[in-house]
């Protein structure tokens, strides 16, 4: 603190000195407004941990597949006793002592470094397998803008005969290995360069990207929520969703 400040002269004299406002807010050290930034960085990162591709497409699948409300009741348990606890721990603990996952769990206690092992490595399968679904939401995202789309066939179901046929052009049977399919290798490409590309700076550029990769898919939700409502039957179905 500097030495002719009034808070140091009132602790070397007894005479009464009169601070204001702007003598107070003077000492307080500045907002540092780049910290402010990584912190917001850091939130939308752990927002788009949580929810991803698997949000839109494959948990109202498993939902509906295994009962419906009566799925919904254990899941909703063991996510408020396990799931956001264990989260919130490894978290809090990483923060601070300023380690990974596989440090975290060594800090907790040493018998317990497998189990960030075990994170880094499943963290690595979600990677890979989520740029393959990326690499074919590309493949689809490009066909989309064909006229008549040509998923709108009569040849069995319309979207199962170009998913396995257009899509993965999958072979006669296992034994046939059906060459290389180019069009998804392309895809698959431009899914890891997208993913190069966020990461060639390390975390400055990362954070950056969080803004859109975080608060995109909640657009994504609002859009099918507004389309599922419109569709005939949609509050019959959502009470036969929510119903144990």
């Amino acid at each position: 603190m500097p030495k002719n400040s009034k808070v140091t002269q009132r602790e070397h004299s007894s005479e009464h000195v009169t601070e204001s406002v702007a003598d107070l807010l003077a000492l307080e050290e500045p907002v540092d407004y780049k910290q402010s930034i990584l912190n917001l960085q850091y939130i939308l990162a752990q927002i788009g941990f949580s929810v991803g591709l698997g949000n839109i497409w494959r948990f109202p699948y498993l939902c509906q597949k295994n009962g419906g409300g009566a799925y919904l009741v254990p899941y909703l348990v063991l996510l408020i006793i396990i799931g956001i606890p264990l989260f919130f721990l490894e978290l809090a603990v990483g923060q601070r002592i300023r380690r990974g996952s596989i440090g975290v769990w060594h800090y907790v206690c040493p018998r317990l470094g497998g189990i960030g092992f075990s994170s880094c490595i499943v963290c690595l399968f979600v990677g890979l397998y989520y740029n393959v679904i990326i690499g074919w939401s590309i493949f689809y995202f490009f066909k989309s803008f064909q006229y008549p789309l040509p998923w709108k066939c009569e040849k069995s179901s319309a979207t199962t005969y170009f998913w396995y046929r257009e899509a993965l052009d999958i072979s006669n049977s296992i034994s046939e290995s059906g060459g290389l399919n180019w069009k998804m290798t392309l895809c698959l490409l431009v899914a890891w360069s997208i993913v190069g590309m966020a990461v060639v700076k390390g975390i400055q550029s990362s954070g950056k990207v969080m803004y859109f990769s975080s608060l995109f898919p909640y657009v994504v939700l609002a859009c099918f929520l507004v389309r599922g409502l419109l569709l005939r039957g949609a509050v019959d179905g959502i009470l036969h969703m929510f119903t144990p």
